[in-house]
């Protein structure tokens, strides 16, 4: 591990002591990513958890965008495990836990209901991820996920690097490489409050968002898609055009009821695979800070932090239910067993890339 950059007198306040720890043999540590304008992002290299983002407020108001804790334990331990992490090998749902890869079942562990969710409970979020930091706005992360780890097959290899540009893009770009045909699906997890966070953390409910998508994936009881491609059309899941979180959170909509509000896959618009494109926007009027999001996944998952219940994070905030919203770049949940969906499979000498841009600015 390299970290040679000081993290005194950082913004969010957060103790480089607070976050030495060994941890299964490794230890782990706080990097601090700042640029010219003065923005900072705390992070830590235990499940490349996020922990902070200052950016400021109309008023020039610096505040913390970004659900997080104050120190390692407080990661570890979180209530909500994913919490701002770095999800693997595979974001979202996949149905009982089961796929098939060239004829053969592989069996992950259920996590969620029946089904396994965001790579099971010892997924990439519980990594202890080797980070160097060499620069003052960016920070790598590496990590190899062990055949059968989780019940993914192969050996995996991760090569991650987080970087804060002076336009104040936070730019995340991912790498992967297996010895053995497996499934590759990688998210980051990151609640965002554009308000800031505090005690109570307000609700998401007025910011205002737009996503780049003219379908989504229709969901069952317990989470897993249906198989259908649905137009956004005439529904409350049309963001085309900018509507607040609250808008039609509540409508007695199926799929609104079966998620406790928004927890759906956006097909995003592309002009061709894998393009860089705009996925989302979101705005908190009161700030006016605003978050756009950039990808080129296929797919953004939107979550309104319906679960979230209050429990205590960075500094006394807390976290009630829909404090935070979620745009996870990512494929489809399930897609291993949605042959229409597209392919989450990485085979021995193919390179697993991703971009995805969260760029914060002000209205």
């Amino acid at each position: 591990m390299i970290n040679t950059f000081s993290t005194e007198n950082n913004l969010s306040k957060l103790d480089k002591k607070d976050f030495q720890k060994t941890i299964n043999g490794k230890q782990t540590d706080l990097f601090i990513l700042k640029n010219n304008k003065g923005t900072e992002i705390a992070v830590t290299n235990y499940g490349a958890a996020i922990l902070s983002i200052m950016v400021p407020d109309r008023n020039g108001k610096y505040a913390n965008v970004i659900l997080g804790h104050d120190n390692i334990d407080k990661v570890v331990n979180s209530p909500e495990p994913f919490l701002s992490t770095t999800i693997g090998r595979y974001g979202n749902r996949i149905a009982k836990g089961k796929f098939t890869l060239d004829g053969k079942e592989y069996s992950l562990t259920i996590n969620n209901g029946p089904n396994s969710l965001h790579g099971g409970p010892t997924g990439f979020h519980t990594a202890v991820w080797n980070a160097e930091q060499t620069t003052a706005n960016s920070v790598t992360f590496k990590y190899t996920s062990i055949d059968g780890e989780e019940g993914f097959p192969g050996n995996l290899s991760v090569i991650m690097s987080y970087t804060l540009d002076d336009d104040n893009a936070f730019i995340i770009k991912y790498e992967a490489e297996t010895d053995k045909k497996t499934l590759v699906n990688l998210t980051n997890h990151g609640f965002f409050n554009l308000a800031g966070i505090a005690n109570p953390t307000p609700t998401v409910d007025n910011n205002l968002v737009t996503i780049n998508s003219d379908f989504y994936t229709p969901m069952d009881d317990v989470s897993i898609p249906t198989g259908e491609i649905a137009k956004v059309e005439g529904t409350p899941m049309d963001f085309r055009t900018p509507h607040t979180v609250g808008e039609r959170i509540n409508d007695k909509f199926q799929q609104l009821i079966y998620g406790a509000g928004y927890d759906h896959c956006y097909v995003l618009n592309k002009k061709e695979p894998r393009e860089l494109s705009f996925a989302a926007k979101c705005v908190e009027p009161i700030s006016g800070r605003s978050m756009e999001v950039y990808t080129t996944e296929p797919g953004v998952q939107l979550y309104t932090g319906n679960w979230l219940n209050g429990f205590a994070g960075a500094h006394g905030a807390t976290f009630p239910a829909r404090s935070a919203i979620c745009f996870e770049a990512q494929h489809f949940p399930d897609s291993p067993n949605k042959p229409h969906f597209p392919s989450v499979v990485l085979d021995k000498n193919e390179k697993y890339h991703q971009t995805t841009i969260y760029k914060f600015g002000i209205e």
